[in-house]
């Protein structure tokens, strides 16, 4: 009986072992086909381990593919948390997770943070770690650059092969460079334009014969003197002839002749312009001939007028070259001189505080933006123009003219603006006379009391004398003394600015002086009006 219960045993251990062996092969491959990361730890309260009753009256039995995920779980859970607990301990601020989630402490890395916010596009935040940074150490930005860009990056300048003190025998490096050869100069570009001649226009085609060009044959006296003609009719499209060829560029900028004709002239230079009063300030000419030209009586006393057919033709003006005007191009350029193809506009903004009316409930005091504008024109003859007005410049400039100079204008008319229109005159300081030109009187004493009434020499150059009429009549006469400036972005713009230096009013009948404010008034601010021409 013993037998028969351990054989039935024997064969019972035997199958079970074979089925557990055939389970664990079966439960290992499956592992093997599984993600590389097994799900997360089981949750609290769901059943892991199953118990199985078994029939026979052997020990309870555990289920090996419950006890393979519960082993293999336990384990890697094991690995991830020793490889968390080493990365946390050997690296944690190497990656940029980390540092973000720490709140930075220098100013050093909170410059780190704002650079890295920047680049991300919060400029708030990057604004806010900037200012905390900057707060901290003020020279944290060098820090930064010392730190990220040290300047072993950088490749360093290259030293100086030939210094200053160096012998001659040491070689120019200069001379081997491989930019090319260096830049020339403005003046020697324009000096190699010299032998150059002026160049017909491409032919359209290779076999087409070569087009004609006329002006290349004329030879060069002609073409310097069609140059002047230009020249004396406009300056502005003469000056603009330079950028046709290198020929008119090289005649254009050395021929002196163009440019002493244009200096001297009536229609552009300084022919034009008076050094003393030619007219009263009604403007009638006076008593103006060579030999009292210079002669500097008191300004506001009337002088002995003449006719128009009686006048004196002036003699004209020749200034020698100096230092300071080299060349008559640099003269016709520097020196101050007015302009008669436009007229000079002054523009006066101010604000004003204003009352609030009694009708009305407001919070704020109300302001007035006041505007208004100051116009001068000056004539050839020594006559001159002023109108203070409110009318905008383009509705003024077409009629500051003489045959608009009366108070007769209706005032539906456009040209009814000029009723407020002021004759006057103008003289301009210039340089001590020459001694040709000079009062016989004044030539023949040695009194220094004499001497003195050559009033140009004690004045600088380049202020503008005016006298108008007054307001009301011919009680007042308004004094005006400006001064010639150059003002704008290009370099080239000359004498077309008139700064304020002094306004005053004289009073005939009391013989007293009275000053103008000036602490809103702007300069004067020349504008060429085309339909003056060349000026009158």
């Amino acid at each position: 009986m013993e037998e028969e219960v351990s054989s039935e045993l024997e064969t019972f251990r035997k199958e079970w072992q074979q089925e557990v062996t055939a389970r664990s092969k079966s439960s290992s491959s499956n592992q093997g086909n599984k993600l590389a990361r097994p799900p997360g730890p089981p949750k609290l309260g769901s059943s892991v381990v199953k118990l199985k009753p078994s029939t026979h009256s052997g020990p309870f039995i555990i289920d090996d593919e419950a006890h393979g995920t519960l082993a293999t779980q336990g384990h890697q859970d094991l690995e991830d948390k020793d490889e968390a607990r080493k990365l946390v301990g050997e690296g944690k601020d190497n990656y940029p997770s980390n540092r973000a989630s720490r709140e930075p402490s220098s100013a050093l890395e909170h410059y780190e943070q704002a650079v890295e916010k920047e680049s991300q596009g919060s400029l708030g935040d990057s604004l806010k770690l900037y200012r905390m940074a900057y707060r901290l150490d003020a020279g944290v930005d060098r820090i930064y650059k010392n730190k990220h860009f040290p300047p072993c990056s950088f490749k360093s300048k290259q030293a100086n092969l030939n210094p200053p003190n160096a012998p001659v025998a040491v070689p120019n490096p200069a001379h081997h460079s491989l930019d090319g050869p260096p830049k020339s100069s403005l003046s020697e570009l324009i000096t190699s334009f010299s032998s150059v001649s002026i160049l017909s226009a491409p032919r359209p085609t290779d076999h087409s014969p070569p087009l004609p060009c006329p002006i290349s044959i004329i030879p060069s006296e002609l073409l310097v003197e069609i140059l002047k003609r230009t020249a004396a009719a406009d300056i502005a499209s003469f000056a603009r002839l330079s950028l046709v060829c290198r020929r008119f560029a090289y005649l254009i900028e050395t021929e002196d002749r163009i440019w002493k004709n244009v200096c001297m002239g009536f229609q552009h230079g300084f022919g034009a312009m008076h050094y003393n009063w030619s007219c009263t300030i009604s403007g009638d000419p006076v008593l103006c001939t060579d030999e009292h030209r210079y002669d500097t009586d008191d300004p506001l006393a009337e002088t002995d007028e003449l006719s128009p057919s009686s006048a004196a033709v002036l003699t004209p003006l020749t200034f020698p070259l100096t230092l300071t005007y080299p060349t008559h191009k640099t003269m016709f350029q520097k020196r101050p001189r007015v302009r008669f193809s436009g007229c000079y506009i002054s523009t006066v903004n101010y604000i004003r505080p204003g009352a609030p009316t009694p009708l009305q409930v407001s919070w704020n005091t109300p302001v007035h933006i006041v505007t208004y504008y100051r116009y001068l024109r000056f004539f050839r003859d020594g006559s001159c123009v002023s109108l203070l007005t409110t009318t905008e410049p383009t509705d003024v400039v077409h009629y500051l003219c003489k045959e608009n100079l009366h108070t007769h204008h209706a005032g539906g008319l456009p040209s009814a603006v000029m009723n407020h229109a002021l004759k006057g005159r103008w003289k301009l300081s210039g340089p001590d006379p020459p001694t040709s030109l000079l009062p016989s009187r004044m030539t023949r004493t040695t009194s220094a009391a004499t001497s003195s009434q050559l009033g140009p020499s004690s004045e600088a150059e380049g202020t503008v004398h005016i006298e108008t009429l007054g307001v009301g009549g011919d009680k007042y006469i308004y004094k005006m003394e400006l001064s010639l400036r150059s003002g704008g972005r290009s370099t080239g713009t000359r004498n077309n600015k008139l700064a304020w230096r002094g306004f005053w009013s004289y009073n005939k009948l009391t013989d007293d002086w009275a000053e103008f404010g000036l602490r809103n008034d702007r300069a004067f601010v020349w504008s060429r009006v085309g339909s003056y021409g060349m000026g009158e």
